[in-house]
């Protein structure tokens, strides 16, 4: 069994000054694996990136908060991460494991930091890493643009650090 695993889908990463690409279109993703996880009871977990007391993302803050427009059902897994790799002084491997999950589908934002990182670690634990070629995106840098980062993230991690499928090929 694979787990649902959505990163940093939240207010302030969403909504603020360095917008995400496409961020739409993933949101629609997102709700439709949500539904597939959902309706084949699968487990499913939600990060939430935390920064420091002080911080404009200190936990509580609203900016911390997930996006309302998820179609949550009311029993996902939601904790904070205050590093990239989703899975660091989390316990969320543990939690993973306690339920039976095998893998782990992961999704959200943003890729050449939280994905990238959570995709690497999860299969050095031992996981069966799927990354969604569509579920996940970024904001354009002063160098690269997210179209080119994303694809980047999906050929390199392809293969030695997980298995890449889009939304519509995956089934829980």
């Amino acid at each position: 069994m694979h787990a649902l695993l959505i990163l940093d889908m939240q207010v302030g990463l969403f909504h603020g000054p360095d917008k995400p690409w496409a961020g739409e279109a993933l949101l629609d993703t997102l709700n439709a694996l949500l539904t597939k996880a959902h309706s084949a009871g699968a487990p499913v977990f939600l990060a939430r990136h935390v920064g420091p007391p002080g911080s404009p993302i200190e936990p509580g803050s609203p900016l911390t908060q997930l996006l309302p427009q998820l179609r949550l059902a009311g029993n996902e897994v939601i904790f904070e991460k205050t590093r990239p790799n989703a899975f660091a002084m989390t316990g969320l491997a543990e939690q993973l494991r306690a339920c039976g999950a095998e893998g782990v589908v992961i999704a959200g934002m943003k890729t050449q930091y939280c994905v990238d990182s959570t995709c690497r670690a999860a299969r050095d634990l031992g996981f069966d890493a799927v990354l969604i070629a569509n579920g996940h995106t970024c904001a354009d840098t002063l160098d690269v643009k997210a179209p080119v980062i994303i694809a980047h993230h999906n050929t390199t991690l392809a293969g030695p650090f997980c298995r890449v499928i889009s939304a519509e090929d995956w089934d829980f």
